[in-house]
């Protein structure tokens, strides 16, 4: 049993990274965290100051290249999970931005082969990208 800490609100959503080794989170404080089980640590912090809204489900592309994060001002925005911000004060860049939904998205899946993206929303949708 492990416990780890750097969020500082409550986390929503949780997933692994596709070797096991690793696992993305996302919370009400506006970011994705990326967590290494091997060495008990937080090894990255995704978020960008112009996003203030939580974040309610994560899920990894099928390489773990990409964090995907469901937000609630309608967006998913996927990070690169290579990119490491020298300071956790620094804004992280995304590679990866749609705002199809209506209302806030509620969860998000990746197709196994990674070739597609399902999310889900309040406002009642399922959209493949």
């Amino acid at each position: 049993q492990a416990t780890f800490r750097g969020h500082e609100s409550d986390i929503n959503s949780t997933a692994f990274f596709p070797d096991g080794n690793a696992f993305g989170t996302g919370s009400d404080d506006a970011s994705c965290r990326l967590f290494d089980i091997r060495c008990y640590k937080q090894t990255n912090i995704f978020k960008n100051q112009q996003i203030l809204c939580g974040i309610t489900s994560v899920a990894f592309s099928s390489s773990g290249r990409v964090l995907f994060g469901g937000y609630d001002d309608f967006n998913v925005i996927g990070w690169d999970t290579l990119q490491n911000p020298s300071e956790e004060t620094e804004d992280a860049d995304y590679v990866f931005q749609q705002k199809k939904h209506e209302n806030r998205v509620s969860c998000v899946a990746v197709q196994s082969d990674g070739k597609a993206l399902a999310t889900g929303s309040w406002d009642t949708l399922i959209k493949i990208w």
